[in-house]
């Protein structure tokens, strides 16, 4: 603080220097004291520097927070049978745990190339899994869709055809309960504690079942068949239910897709064809995008 000149009526506070380029900038501020003497202050530019105007707010605005990313909804697709487990055995030979395996992979990569969601298989190799330890890989993991994929076979050969099964109480049809009864039967390669359990406490089990998550599971359906007429053969009545104990998981939406019959010689030439399971692949691929583009009660999604 150093005394300056006597101050003189109508004396006000001195002027802000202007800021040289390349130096500091220093304020003054001089005030009027008593008894004639004014004294000049040096300080910080930063402590005087006035408010900016909107106009340099607008052009920098305060920083936002990131935003935390998005976590992608999780396909768990399940190719059935594997390792001791060969599924149906075809005309010409064809194992069905090969062909549900290179149809689950097909789908994988487009899936994972629409950058929408995570994609897991329950087995990415010719390994056996029980049917119990495929539910609980999709809950363990969080799954949003259950998709378990399966390929046939029929004492009648000629019957062929792509069909879409949902959990049910009781089987829509004699073939279906039949089918169901096949592929509930591939624990026998397995521990006997759950396959033992009586018909009862199998009946308890299905009716635990979440009511919205069986009306996602038959949304889910009704898109799969839809697609699927776009490009393969369907069986009549495509759509059925019965209960499969791998689609027992209660809180996910969950369909078992039979891809055609492999006692059917054209079904098995057909999957036998990797451009046909490219087919087969795309439609369950634009089955999802449906489902997905819809809320959980149905309702369309923005974006």
């Amino acid at each position: 603080m150093l005394p300056d000149r006597a101050a003189r009526p109508g004396d006000r506070p001195g002027p802000i220097p202007a800021q040289q380029p390349g130096h500091t900038q220093v304020i003054t501020r001089r005030f009027v004291l008593g008894h004639g003497v004014s004294v000049s202050f040096l300080l910080p530019a930063a402590a005087a520097a006035p408010a900016p105007s909107p106009h340099v707010a607008a052009r920098h605005p305060a920083a936002v927070p990131p935003v935390p990313p998005r976590i992608l909804p999780l396909v768990l697709l399940d190719p059935g049978h594997g390792g001791k487990d060969p599924g149906a055995v075809g005309i010409s030979g064809t194992y069905e745990k090969h062909i549900a395996l290179a149809v689950a992979q097909e789908l994988r990569r487009q899936l994972e190339a629409s950058g929408r969601y995570r994609v897991d298989l329950t087995r990415s190799r010719d390994v056996f899994i029980p049917l119990e330890d495929r539910v609980g890989i999709a809950q363990r993991q969080g799954a949003a869709l259950f998709v378990s994929m399966h390929a046939d076979a029929l004492r009648d050969r000629v019957v062929r055809g792509a069909s879409v099964y949902t959990l049910g109480d009781t089987a829509s049809d004699a073939q279906t309960a039949a089918l169901a009864q096949r592929e509930n039967a591939a624990d026998r390669f397995a521990g006997p504690a759950f396959r033992n359990a009586p018909p009862e406490v199998a009946h308890i089990l299905a009716s635990l079942v979440r009511q919205e998550t069986r009306a996602g599971s038959a949304r889910l359906a009704r898109n799969v068949v839809s697609e699927l007429h776009r490009d393969v053969p369907l069986l009549q009545n495509p759509s059925r239910h019965a209960g499969f104990m791998v689609l027992k998981a209660a809180d996910i939406p969950s369909v078992l897709v039979e891809m055609g019959f492999m006692s059917n010689r054209e079904d098995e030439a057909a999957l036998r064809r990797s451009d046909h399971r490219a087919l087969v692949a795309a439609a369950m691929k634009r089955a999802v995008d449906a489902y997905f583009s819809r809320g959980p009660g149905g309702t369309r999604m923005a974006g």
